[in-house]
């Protein structure tokens, strides 16, 4: 198992930056491909991100590429969703999570095994 704490969540005006980490505690981190959902109101939880488990290969959302970037560090058990050029209808809670699985990599949503309580991100216009 693995316990995921999330940070960085805030309010910021469109065209802006936010920066989230993800703190995780348990199993060995680099075990996990780690990924970034999120989940607007009104809206089912979407894929945002992820990376594989030494951070090779990334995978982004249509919405997000050129935008957002995942990163990990390994050696802190963090991973980070840099978010730039920031939009209201990026305004969601978004959640890390961690799987073992390729199948979670390529950004099926529904096959995150562990998930962090999330943190709300919201952008004014």
């Amino acid at each position: 198992q693995v316990q995921l704490v999330e940070s960085g969540g805030g309010l910021v005006q469109a065209g802006g930056s936010l920066r989230l980490s993800c703190a995780a505690s348990g199993r060995t981190f680099s075990s996990y491909v780690m990924g970034w959902l999120r989940q607007a109101p009104g809206k089912e939880r979407e894929f945002v991100a992820s990376i594989s488990w030494s951070g090779g290969s990334t995978y982004y959302a249509d919405s997000v590429k050129g935008r957002f970037t995942i990163s990990r560090d390994n050696a802190k058990n963090t991973v980070y969703l840099q978010m730039d050029s920031l939009k209201p209808e990026d305004t969601a809670v978004y959640y890390c999570a961690a799987d073992v699985t390729r199948r979670a990599l390529i950004g099926d949503s529904t096959a995150w095994a562990y998930w962090g309580q999330g943190t709300q991100v919201t952008v004014s216009s």
